[in-house]
């Protein structure tokens, strides 16, 4: 039990450390959740509510950048509430072997998205600044894309911020600051709604869970001494060497 505690806090640490520095924490956090024996619904719920308050400091940390688009941030919240609702409740209707047989994949693709974001994003910035004038179909295009991220992150947590950082290029943002403290306002308000899904489902494990989010909260503390001397680059690589790993052991598992 000891040392069960022990390497769920050494996890949880590590994925704050991650988080903070370049982001993908949820790679070392949800499959630690699922060695120690937590079923992978669950897991998936747990490490929602794991990650939630690195989210909310986050974005109290960014409250300065987020009251220069003020007009916007009710239209954020409101689809964050609602996709995140929709996403949780796929989940639980989600069959357990189902979900064990989609994690290689959401594993995947969450992968790709930490691998290849930044280049997304630059690409993404490049249409945007041609087309500053949306039609009003692109508005609504573009609104029913952030529904459709804010209900992948109530249904799977691993890989959001990359993808809502997605969004917000498409969508002409250009402020590094201000889009991240908008997907961490994102994040927050779609774990929230969905954590309280979880919570009267039953289905987070709060020992785990409770463990993984002091280890979070521990680990983000330091990384905020060591992310001006620590190169983000080296922890990105290693975040990416792990994630393929831990991917390709998901596919073995599942398909070998």
């Amino acid at each position: 039990m000891m040392l069960e505690m022990l390497f769920l806090f050494v996890a949880g640490f590590l994925g704050g450390v991650v988080n903070a520095i370049a982001g993908g924490g949820s790679f070392i956090t949800f499959p630690a959740l699922l060695f120690v024996g937590v079923p992978p619904i669950s897991a998936n719920a747990t490490n929602t509510f794991a990650s939630c308050s690195g989210y909310i400091s986050g974005t109290y940390a960014f409250r300065k950048d987020l009251h220069a688009h003020r007009a916007e941030l009710p239209r954020f919240i409101l689809l964050s509430l609602l996709g995140g609702i929709l996403g949780a409740w796929l989940l639980l209707q989600t069959p357990e072997s189902l979900f064990r047989e989609a994690i290689p994949w959401l594993l995947l693709f969450a992968t790709l998205l930490f691998i290849f974001g930044g280049s997304i994003n630059r690409s993404l910035k490049r249409l945007s600044s041609a087309h500053r004038h949306a039609s009003s179909l692109g508005r609504l295009l573009l609104m029913l894309f952030l529904l459709g991220v804010c209900i992948y992150g109530g249904f799977f947590n691993a890989g959001l911020g990359i993808v809502i950082l997605s969004y917000l290029a498409l969508a002409g943002h250009n402020d590094i600051n201000s889009m991240n403290g908008i997907k961490l306002l994102v994040s927050s308000f779609v774990s929230l709604v969905a954590i309280a899904l979880f919570i009267v489902d039953g289905v987070i494990a709060w020992y785990e869970g409770t463990i993984v989010l002091l280890g979070t909260l521990a680990g983000g503390y330091v990384a905020a001494h060591l992310a001006r001397r620590l190169p983000q680059r080296y922890v990105r690589a290693v975040v990416i060497v792990a994630s393929v790993a831990i991917t390709g052991y998901f596919f073995y598992q599942n398909y070998f």
